[in-house]
C-alpha cells in the first residue's frame, strides 16, 4: 500500500482550515485518512504560528516510505522535527498563548467638538489688574442709567407739546 501525507481541506468558503495527514494514494481528497498527524491554519496572522505538526509521527511514517506532497514537505522541511524555523514557531506560539495587548482607542473620531466655556477666572496675585477689572466694570453698570435718563426726558418733552396744541384749541374755541 503506498501512503502519501497531504493536506485534508476542511473549514468553510473563503476561511480554509488543512489537516495534515496520512491517506492510501487512492482516497480522495477529504476522505477518511489513515491517520492525523497536524493542522496548518490559514487564518492565523503570525506565519510561524500556522502549522502544528506531531513530529514523531511525521518520522514514522516518512521512515516506512510514506511520500509528502510538495506543500507538506515545505511544512516538514520548516517545522518538522529537524526544522529550519522552529525557534521563530516556539516564539509564535508563545506570542499567541499571553495575553493580548490592547491599545488604548483615543478619543471618538464621529463626535463634534464641545464649545469651548470661558475659563473661571483665577485668583489674582497682583492688584492692580484687580483694580483695572472693578473700574472696568463700573462704566459698564453706569452705561444704562444714561440710557434711561434721555427717553425719560423724551417722553416730558413729548407730554408738553401735546398739552400746548390742546390748549391753544381751547381758547379758540371759546372765542
Amino acid at each position: 500500500m503506498a501512503v502519501r501525507l497531504r493536506m485534508k481541506k476542511m473549514g468553510r468558503t473563503h476561511r480554509p482550515f488543512y489537516r495534515v495527514c496520512a491517506f492510501d494514494h487512492h482516497t480522495p481528497r477529504d476522505g477518511r485518512p489513515i491517520e492525523e498527524l497536524g493542522t496548518y491554519d490559514t487564518s492565523v496572522p503570525d506565519t510561524d504560528a500556522r502549522v502544528i505538526l506531531n513530529n514523531e509521527r511525521i518520522d514514522y511514517w516518512l521512515s516506512v516510505g510514506a511520500q509528502p506532497t510538495e506543500k507538506v514537505a515545505v511544512l516538514i522541511k520548516k517545522y518538522g522535527s529537524n526544522g529550519t524555523h522552529l525557534e521563530q514557531r516556539t516564539a509564535a506560539l508563545e506570542r499567541l498563548a499571553g495575553p493580548k495587548a490592547i491599545p488604548d482607542p483615543g478619543a471618538p473620531a464621529s463626535l463634534p467638538k464641545k464649545p469651548e466655556e470661558p475659563k473661571a477666572e483665577e485668583p489674582k496675585t497682583e492688584e492692580p489688574k484687580a483694580e483695572e477689572s472693578a473700574k472696568a466694570e463700573e462704566p459698564k453698570a453706569e452705561a444704562p442709567k444714561a440710557e434711561a435718563a434721555p427717553a425719560e426726558e423724551s417722553a416730558k418733552d413729548e407730554t408738553k407739546p401735546d398739552a400746548a396744541p390742546a390748549k391753544e384749541e381751547a381758547s379758540k374755541s371759546e372765542k
